[in-house]
């Protein structure tokens, strides 16, 4: 079976895990440093700060910058629900608006429009790799007076131009699972250019501890393990090198599949790392019967995302304009493998059965 993910881990990474078993210091200790330093050295910012998920990097940077019950955060509903959740967890409420239809990232000329008195901040989704229009949104909230958390757990290495994401709002966030271009388990990052913001993400991801059992403000347990530290510092010395195996497979494989189906778009000035490799198909039908054939012929794949997240109930958020991008994407977005565990061979089987499952639809 050619999976739609596979973590890759070494011997390195195996050594790595029995020194922290031994050192006998498990939790944010000199690893989960080291990692902080290593990371925002790779992001380009002053301040890295390790969290337990993605979602808590998420959670604490909008408490950190100020997002407090009763705000509205404006995001996109075409992601995974850690984008929501996170804003749930600060007790705001998210406000979901379009996406565009060929990055799949939220579309800058629909903010506007979704920005209300309660308006706190703007948390763009750089998703499956590519970044979202990031001009474009800084300036609407420089005019707004709002506050730019970046959700780029897909994105570890995709830059805007000269700057990689996660660099260029108030805060960008980072996921390590395990589907992720590198991975540590479970495990995220808060990346941030801010003293004071980085000082509050400490006190939040660490039960609002100034001192050992000195509490100055409301916190939780949101700490790093060494595990997932020592992993880190393996997986980011060799992230560039994974990122360029992607982009070869998404190369390899657009130029396999040119006029069978449409292929991701990269607008030019922006580096995609093809967390995911995603291809839309003409309709539901459609979409459906490949992803059944390419799994009876071992192929994984995987439909990012079936529900839109304004559709979901207990959300409780509100969404902005009538939806039909995102709605259409639901429909006919399917992912195809692309990790770098993946050899040309592979890549040749992938789009000839995406072929031969297209020509089997009729």
């Amino acid at each position: 079976m050619i999976s739609i993910a596979q973590p890759l881990f070494g011997d390195a990474e195996k050594k790595a895990l029995i020194e922290v078993l031994e050192s006998n210091i498990l939790v944010q200790g000199p690893r989960v440093e080291k990692f902080e330093t290593g990371f925002s050295d790779y992001i380009g910012t002053k301040h890295a700060i390790a969290t337990s998920s993605g979602t808590t990097a998420l959670a604490v940077s909008l408490m950190a910058l100020g997002v407090k019950p009763g705000d509205e955060v404006i995001t996109s509903p075409f992601t995974f629900i850690a984008t929501a959740s996170a804003i749930l967890l600060c007790g705001a409420k998210p406000v979901f608006m379009d996406v565009d239809l060929q990055t799949f990232n939220i579309a800058p000329e629909f903010i506007t429009e979704a920005i209300t008195p309660k308006t706190r901040a703007i948390m763009p989704v750089h998703l499956y790799g590519l970044p979202a229009e990031m001009d474009a949104i800084s300036a609407i909230a420089e005019e707004h007076k709002l506050v730019i958390v970046e959700d780029a757990c897909q994105a570890h290495g995709a830059k805007y131009g000269d700057h990689k994401v996660g660099g260029i709002g108030d805060a960008g966030c980072f996921s390590f699972y395990p589907t992720k271009n590198m991975a540590t388990g479970e495990g995220g990052m808060i990346t941030t250019k801010e003293d004071t913001v980085a000082e509050k993400c400490k006190l939040i991801r660490n039960h609002g501890q100034q001192d050992r059992y000195y509490y100055v403000r409301w916190g939780c347990n949101y700490r790093m393990t060494e595990f997932a530290a020592a992993l880190g510092n393996i997986q980011l010395t060799k992230l560039d090198e994974f990122n360029k195996k992607r982009q070869e497979n998404a190369k390899r494989l657009s130029e396999l599949l040119e006029g069978e189906v449409a292929t991701p778009v990269i607008p030019a000035n922006l580096t995609h790392v093809f967390h995911q490799y995603t291809i839309q198909l003409p309709s539901e039908k459609i979409r459906d019967g490949l992803k059944q054939h390419l799994f009876d012929n071992g192929i994984g794949s995987a439909v990012y995302y079936p529900l839109a997240l304004h559709e979901i109930d207990f959300l409780e958020g509100r969404a902005v304009g009538s939806m039909e991008n995102t709605k259409q994407l639901t429909q006919t977005v399917l992912s195809l493998p692309i990790h770098p565990a993946l050899s040309s061979d592979d890549i040749d089987t992938i789009a000839g059965e995406v072929k031969a499952g297209l020509k089997k639809q009729g």
